[in-house]
């Protein structure tokens, strides 16, 4: 969302690309059946006899296109609420829908990729499917933490953990179940959308399916993998979120949100320090924001969302170069942990797997 201009300017500009985002999910049905279409109508241009040896391809597509509406209408229920999540009274004003979110506000360029993403974060965060990649990469913090904070002479609820990046807020979850006061920050409109639905809405375990690997063409062994089925929440996020525990989301972009200085015992991050344009930017506000004896806890690769984006700017220190950096702020890094092995939204049973060799490392504030 564009920060620059006017409050006024602003809070249109912030207007407009929430309603871009709500019609963008809105899309989703229409992209994504568009992609089948095509492929069978290039299946219709081919020879009869290679139509005929494909019978089967042709049956998958009907399947495929059943998993696209099923998700769809799960979308619709996700997003129903959306548009007064935030007391966006101007987006109720414009009567938005699930059938129409408005005239203001494009379908975004990167479309269906952007919801798919979220329908692969929801199975990852709230599925059992997803349990092993938590276990790779949500574990090894916690347990950490659980090191640090857990012991007969610290109470937990008096201890503060912030959690950058928390996409659908398993993670926060997960630390807060723990008797820790947590809160997650999300900056991706996508993500907070969804996990204002499961953290407010889902109450009983099971009780939604998707098909978050629908849009996956290829390197699929069978069609079954394509469209295989994740049921969610795996628990209800409901007993512990509300006002009497120590459990919060919180929305915007983590270097405007989080500027006062030393209120955090701990800043956990996963998978998000390389989100950043400037990565020196995001550890100088770690520091600044963690109390003093403080420690951040981390987990990820070095991706470097904006690398590609010629629109945005980036740099993209090496891992070393980042150390010194972390040293240079301030830090002490008591833990360095390289080669850790961590996926992210993989399918399982797909031909093409990714994996991480993740640093984790912990640091600590004098």
């Amino acid at each position: 969302m564009a920060t620059n201009g006017s409050g006024d300017d602003v809070e249109q500009q912030e207007w407009i690309h929430f309603n871009s985002v709500l019609r963008t999910f809105q899309n989703y049905k229409l992209e994504s059946l568009e992609r089948v279409y095509r492929s069978e109508q290039y299946l219709n241009q081919l020879p009869e006899y290679h139509q005929e040896w494909l019978q089967s391809y042709r049956s998958d597509l009907q399947i495929i296109k059943r998993c696209i509406e099923h998700n769809s209408s799960i979308i619709d229920i996700m997003t129903k609420e959306a548009p007064s999540m935030f007391e966006n009274v101007r987006a109720v004003d414009a009567n938005i829908s699930s059938a129409s979110y408005g005239t203001v506000g494009e379908v975004l360029a990167e479309g269906v990729d952007k919801v798919q993403a979220t329908l692969k974060q929801l199975a990852r965060d709230w599925s059992s499917m997803g349990a092993v990649e938590r276990s790779q990469c949500y574990q090894p913090i916690i347990e950490e933490i659980e090191r640090k904070f857990l012991n007969n002479a610290i109470d937990p609820s008096q201890i503060k953990i912030l959690v950058p990046g928390s996409g659908l807020g398993r993670l926060t979850y997960e630390i807060a179940s723990r008797g820790f006061v947590c809160q997650g920050n999300e900056y991706n409109l996508f993500m907070l959308i969804v996990s204002f639905f499961v953290l407010n809405r889902c109450t009983e375990l099971n009780s939604f399916t998707i098909y978050p690997w629908v849009q996956q063409h290829v390197n699929n062994l069978s069609v079954k993998h394509q469209t295989a089925a994740v049921t969610f929440p795996d628990i209800s996020p409901n007993s512990i979120s509300g006002k009497s525990s120590g459990f919060s989301m919180a929305a915007g972009d983590f270097l405007e949100v989080y500027k006062e200085e030393q209120v955090w015992d701990c800043v956990a991050t996963c998978f998000f320090i390389d989100c950043a344009h400037n990565i020196v930017a995001f550890i100088e506000t770690i520091y600044k924001i963690l109390k003093h004896g403080g420690y951040w806890i981390n987990l990820g690769p070095l991706l470097y969302h904006y690398s590609g984006a010629q629109s945005q700017p980036s740099i993209e220190p090496s891992f070393e170069a980042v150390k010194k950096a972390i040293s240079c702020v301030g830090f002490i890094m008591e833990k360095c942990d390289t080669r850790v092995k961590s996926r992210y939204c993989q399918n399982p049973a797909s031909m093409l797997q990714y994996e991480y060799d993740s640093v984790f490392f912990v640091c600590r504030k004098l």
